[in-house]
């Protein structure tokens, strides 16, 4: 049985929904691609002014109202706060203040050395101490609830973002290795040191990339500033067309 072959007016039709559907499908991918490039971008400070308006986290950070979690190996140093406490044994429970010479008294033990000891490190010498003569395997869990200025904060595109005591002098090379470097979505000519200073807030602006290559001085920091590593908008845009692809591919089949 043969099929008749298909009119002009169907042919037409055809070619008219074909048409229609890939147009669809460009508008789609430009919609799709305008809100990635739309969401990388509408976060950027701007580029040209150093008073870039400073992110949530770092403003927290700068006021000192909100810090974010310490560093995992941050070392306990004199004039810090913390909290000592024993699971099950509250008469135990102690905040006390380092002092200078980086000593705390503790119940049952006496002086304790803290200072240059993490919490961990911290912890299991009180256990031990007190698991040596007064209790049975105790359960010891330290906090350090104030710490000392001498610190400094890294945030933005960097590997591990945090609080960092400072010891001695520390430039803002020293600062962002402390945070494991950059991500690859860095802009290494965007970078900020926000310092709070009687009452006002500065922001001064650098390039890591220019510093690596000796053309400009690097920075000595100041105990409480905040760093900030801006994202390059060309690199988060790349890295948010790689989810709008599978979009793409399934709107291309439609």
């Amino acid at each position: 049985m043969e099929m008749a072959a298909p009119d002009g007016r169907h042919i037409a039709n055809r070619k008219r929904q074909v048409f229609m559907r890939r147009e669809a499908t460009c508008v789609l991918l430009v919609l799709m691609v305008g809100m990635a490039v739309s969401g990388c971008t509408s976060s950027q400070p701007q580029r040209t002014s150093p008073t870039a308006q400073l992110p949530p986290y770092a403003a927290a950070a700068l006021r000192g109202d909100a810090a974010p979690q310490l560093a995992d190996d941050y070392k306990i140093g004199p004039l810090d706060k913390i909290s000592v406490s024993v699971f099950q044994v509250p008469d135990l429970d102690t905040t006390a203040e380092v002092n200078k010479s980086g000593y705390i008294t503790f119940p049952l033990i006496g002086q304790v050395m803290v200072a240059g000891k993490t919490a961990p490190q911290l912890e299991k010498e009180i256990a031990a101490k007190l698991g040596a003569t007064y209790l049975q395997s105790p359960q010891v869990s330290v906090k350090v609830t104030d710490y000392t200025s001498q610190r400094v904060t890294v945030d933005g595109a960097v590997q591990k973002p945090g609080i960092f005591p400072m010891t001695g002098s520390v430039s803002l090379l020293q600062a962002v290795a402390s945070a494991q470097g950059v991500t690859e979505y860095a802009d290494q000519g965007s970078v900020y040191v926000f310092r709070l200073a009687n009452g006002k807030r500065t922001a001064s602006h650098y390039d890591l990339s220019s510093i690596r290559a000796g053309r400009s001085p690097d920075p000595i920091l100041q105990g409480g500033d905040v760093v900030i590593v801006d994202e390059s908008g060309v690199r988060t845009t790349l890295r948010d067309l790689k989810y709008v692809s599978p979009l793409a591919a399934l709107a291309a089949v439609l």
